[in-house]
């Protein structure tokens, strides 16, 4: 089978799992991008730790800084040149025994495809339903996610359809918006686009934001059921302090907002934000637990100047959509 899937695994802090990671993609595919978004771990020293076998190839690239998951991604796309891209979490490995390049390039080939996904699983407990596909979000969807609704009432209507939390994930169909954590796209659909967008920086909304503008654009988004992975989640967001965990969070469902439904509703949404925190941050000083009480003030404050101006906050110092030109090869091992 030719090389037509490359794999982009965007690492930060993933020392303990990344070599693991690796080890199962060269099992599917010819062609591994690990970017490494600044770690201050052994993450590129395990990524380069994994016997390549003959014909296949292991590019271990150190940005130097963080470029975001965005960044990194489009970083690893140009440092490849296969038609198909599987953007992968250093968290996720893939089973020797699926056909998961398979089913994902036929998925791919399908007319008007631009990106196909599989089932995510948690190892021991089956597939992660709510978090493997979801519908694009609506601004109520994300008022609901702000005031802490869906947390607290699971069940209701607005998260069950949000979440895709009756979808049977054994059927291949079209779907709005698979996880960036076992994502796999074309690359004319990703040239057609400019890329992913990086001002959602460091991480969130991006994948949500590439989804949408891939649908908007005409391509259609699929989900290849017989393609499964294991994924333990939540591995790099884990290392972000929690006030920076906060405002990166809430920053970037403000961005895709205003990016996507314009100053009046993304004004409705910044107020169930300041609503939000502001609840979370009085119970956490209640409880005196002073970080908690720092990251929700920090968000707090974000949402109120989204309020005001109706506009995106301003990313973060690092997300640029320059930010990973003029970067140059730390290293290459393989072919």
């Amino acid at each position: 089978m030719s090389a037509s899937t490359g794999v982009v695994i965007v690492s930060y802090h993933s020392a303990e799992c990344v070599a693991a990671c690796v080890r199962s993609v060269l099992l599917h595919f010819d062609e591994v991008v690990v970017v490494d978004n600044g770690s201050t771990d052994a993450s590129a020293v395990q990524a380069r730790s994994v016997p390549v076998p003959p014909g296949k190839r292991v590019d271990v690239w150190e940005a130097g800084r963080n470029l975001g998951f965005a960044g990194g991604i489009n970083a690893g796309v140009r440092r490849l040149t296969t038609p198909n891209i599987l953007v992968l979490n250093p968290d996720v490995e893939l089973p020797p025994d699926t056909p998961i390049r398979r089913a994902l390039e036929e998925a791919l080939a399908l007319e008007g495809t631009g990106a196909a996904a599989g089932v995510l699983r948690e190892p021991g407990l089956g597939p992660q339903t709510g978090f493997t596909v979801r519908m694009l979000p609506r601004a109520l969807d994300l008022i609901l996610e702000a005031l802490g609704v869906n947390a607290l009432w699971p069940s209701n209507p607005v998260n069950v359809r949000y979440r895709c939390l009756d979808l049977d994930l054994h059927q291949a169909q079209q779907v709005q918006q698979p996880a960036g954590a076992f994502f796999a796209f074309r690359r004319e659909a990703w040239e057609q686009l400019g890329g992913w967008d990086e001002q959602f920086y460091p991480v969130w909304f991006e994948d949500v934001d590439f989804c949408r503008r891939l649908l908007a654009s005409g391509w259609k988004i699929r989900l290849a059921p017989e393609a499964r992975a294991l994924h333990t989640g939540g591995h790099s967001v884990g290392k972000l302090p929690s006030a920076e965990r906060a405002s990166y969070w809430y920053g970037s469902l403000l961005r895709y907002s205003a990016k996507h439904f314009g100053p009046w509703r993304t004004r409705v949404v910044a107020a169930a934000v300041l609503l939000g925190t502001t609840g979370r941050m009085f119970f956490h000083c209640l409880h005196r637990r002073r970080e908690a009480v720092g990251a929700f003030t920090a968000s707090a404050g974000i949402a109120a100047r989204c309020l005001m101006t109706g506009r995106a906050p301003s990313a973060p110092a690092g997300g640029s959509p320059r930010a990973n030109q003029g970067l140059t090869t730390r290293h290459l091992h393989g072919l």
